[in-house]
């Protein structure tokens, strides 16, 4: 059978395309003549003109430069640095919130079937505020000095007076208003107590952010508990994902008095400590973490709980280490946590193995993963923990796979 010969495209070609759906990344599919196109501001049903933007064998990558026939959610950017030339953080707001949850639902329903071959139909819950909700912001300066962010596959920085994401307690508008040195890297976070704090650091080489402004520990409040958490220790970007998810995790993973319970990659120990009263004092909790920074602000946080062992080191060094847990809950980083890990997880035996994730593809790999070693997806809620954009947080309940 013949096939149609692609057209060869070239960057800064423009091109009339109907947008099919959107793709993991927060792009949107489009094709022409034979080639595929990941198209940035667009929504699914749009007939638009776009800019071819980089070329590849396999894809292409283009931007929207009119919208020819817009959805009826489309939406004017309530930020005015919103837009193909602009900031690159805030890649989904030119869509109604209401379309971006459906968008975030298609594409983890996506992932799972063509990474764990497995149907998945979620919602995506709504997190309200959907502006004024990240506690951290990490923005850099331009060779004069202002504020702003990195622009999209770029590495040049757009000035912005204001950020209408961050916090109003991270007070961007302020910050943007100052004289910063060039070429810097300005790592600002507001906790929950209304404590705040500001680390620089040269845009160029890995030099580690050094404290220009506040304290240097921040305190977080979350299910009445105050957790210590240092600048250089990992924290929920959401006002509200430390409750919400801490929530989550109480009643997906069902612990009961006496539970030996694994917190993999626990940070500062969120997840622990919304365990540590269902453990019970004849209970244990192992937390595991590679950070120095952040197994510190553990140790301190539960120097009253002898039942919480904190473990600074690699997840998949340390699991080896233990024979059993009766809960495992995990929380690792964008990447997942991968074949050996998994493995590790299922030797073990737990009764239920609860995974927060940030990566929905990361999490059907991982899915397909725990199905191979006989545990089963039976749970799984996704939040909308990062509005505006399209990133997405879920969390995920596995159980040993029953065999008839």
């Amino acid at each position: 059978m013949a096939t149609t010969p692609k057209t060869t495209l070239v960057v800064g070609q423009l091109i009339e395309v109907e947008i099919e759906k959107v793709a993991h990344g927060g792009h949107f599919i489009a094709r022409h003549e034979g080639c595929v196109i990941f198209v940035r501001h667009a929504i699914p049903g749009e007939k638009c003109q776009i800019e071819i933007t980089s070329v590849g064998s396999s894809f292409n990558r283009a931007d929207v430069v009119n919208v020819l026939t817009p959805s009826p959610d489309r939406v004017s950017t309530p930020c005015e640095f919103a837009h193909r030339s602009g900031c690159g953080g805030c890649d989904f707001q030119h869509i109604a919130p209401e379309r971006q949850l459906k968008l975030k639902a298609e594409v983890i329903t996506e992932q799972f079937a063509r990474i764990a071959k497995i149907n998945v139909e979620v919602e995506v819950e709504d997190v309200a505020p959907h502006l004024g909700w990240r506690t951290r912001i990490n923005a850099s300066t331009d060779r004069n000095g202002k504020l702003g962010f990195i622009g999209s596959r770029s590495h040049k920085v757009i000035p912005i007076s204001n950020c209408l994401v961050a916090a109003p307690e991270v007070q961007f508008q302020e910050l943007a208003a100052k004289n910063w040195k060039g070429d810097m890297r300005v790592e600002v976070s507001a906790s929950s107590t209304g404590e705040r704090s500001i680390s620089l650091a040269p845009t160029r080489g890995d030099e580690r952010a050094r404290l220009s402004e506040g304290p240097a520990v921040l305190h977080e409040e979350t299910l009445s508990t105050v957790l210590e958490v240092s600048n250089d220790s990992f924290w929920q970007g959401h006002k509200k994902a430390p409750e919400l998810l801490s929530v989550v995790v109480q009643e997906f993973a069902k612990v009961e008095i006496g539970d030996h319970v694994l917190d993999l990659y626990g940070g500062v120990g969120l997840f622990a400590a919304a365990l540590i009263i269902s453990v019970g004092e004849t209970g244990k909790i192992e937390l595991i973490e590679g950070s120095k920074s952040a197994t510190g602000d553990a140790v301190r946080n539960f120097k009253n709980y002898p039942q919480v062992n904190v473990i600074t080191g690699d997840v998949a060094k340390h699991l080896p280490r233990i024979s059993s847990a009766d809960i495992v809950v995990l929380d690792p980083p964008r990447d997942g946590a991968g074949k050996i890990v998994v493995n590790e997880i299922a030797r073990l035996k737990a009764r239920r193995v609860v995974y927060v994730a940030c990566d929905p593809a990361a999490l059907a790999r991982d899915t397909g993963y725990f199905s191979n070693v006989g545990y089963s997806l039976v749970n799984l809620r996704a939040f909308d923990l990062f509005p505006m954009t399209h990133h997405i947080e879920c969390v995920a309940l596995f159980e040993p796979t029953e065999v008839s």
